[in-house]
């Protein structure tokens, strides 16, 4: 294993782990979950951050290559044999005892790859077709972890995390742009009268908050339907799926509050707020 190999590994795994134990990038739910569950979402959100720093993080000559090593080992946790690399050693330990497929698994690499080579999306159903990659199969995963793995909930799931994903994008324009990307559906800019200059604007343009706010009440209509799914959960896996469920209603309330102006900075949710949502989705019958 080379040097570059080492240290993507290394650093994903450690910034795994510390995200988990200061919340960042979970919810607040998740700390409520037995040790059990804590840690096969802990080497599931290893293997998930790990691929995202190769694709986002990693030398652009270097990218394709360490992907390709990700996926070797990918396919070593499938036919029994023992990893290269620690995160990938951590997932197989989950797979093996949570019975996940590894269809989800390779939907995240595939979404990876296509970062590397699309960096503006059309239509919004072309943005939707992206996130059945780079975001839905976290939902199946995690439902797996919990044995709640049905076809309904995963059709639910897949609403939910289409639209945490969305909402990411809405909060990450700045960021996404200064990458080489932008995922706000092309025919949204066009029909708003946005230029590509308005994405690194000090402040957001008030066309582009148009658009922002656009796919955030997309994103809002996604939620409300997959909120569906937390009814259908008992026990740990309704704490913990309702948690996601809240933390998307809190970025959007962020989102209206500060009046869809992203370029200045990701609007946080308040804590509060994602109490009261989570309080809310978990009561939900």
């Amino acid at each position: 294993m080379s040097v570059s190999e080492r240290l993507w590994n290394e650093t994903a795994e450690r910034r795994s782990r510390d995200e988990l134990q200061t919340g960042e990038n979970f919810p607040v739910a998740s700390r409520l979950l037995p040790a059990r569950h804590r840690a096969h979402l802990l080497n599931v959100y290893g293997y998930a951050r790990l691929v995202d720093d190769i694709g986002d993080e990693a030398p652009p000559e270097e990218r394709a290559g360490l992907l390709d090593l990700v996926e070797r080992d990918l396919d070593r946790v499938y036919a029994g044999e023992r990893p290269e690399l620690p995160a990938m050693r951590n997932l197989a330990r989950t797979v093996a005892a949570c019975g996940i497929p590894a269809g989800p698994f390779r939907r995240l690499l595939q979404a990876n790859r296509r970062d590397q080579d699309v960096t503006r999306y059309a239509t919004f159903d072309d943005l939707l077709a992206y996130c059945a990659l780079s975001a839905d199969p976290v939902g199946h995963i995690v439902l797996h972890v919990f044995g709640a793995a049905t076809p309904d909930r995963l059709a639910l799931s897949d609403k939910v995390c289409t639209a945490l994903q969305i909402i990411e994008h809405c909060q990450d324009v700045a960021e996404d742009h200064r990458n080489g990307r932008v995922y706000l559906p092309q025919d949204d800019l066009r029909r708003f009268g946005c230029v590509e200059d308005d994405l690194s604007a000090a402040v957001t343009p008030t066309r582009l908050r148009g658009v922002v706010a656009l796919q955030a009440g997309r994103a809002a209509r996604l939620l409300a339907e997959g909120a569906a799914l937390t009814p259908r959960l008992r026990g740990f896996a309704r704490v913990a799926v309702s948690g996601y469920v809240a933390g998307g209603l809190a970025a959007l309330a962020a989102l209206d509050r500060n009046a869809y102006d992203v370029l200045g900075g990701a609007p946080k949710p308040k804590k509060s707020r994602l109490l009261a949502e989570w309080s809310r989705t978990l009561g939900r019958r």
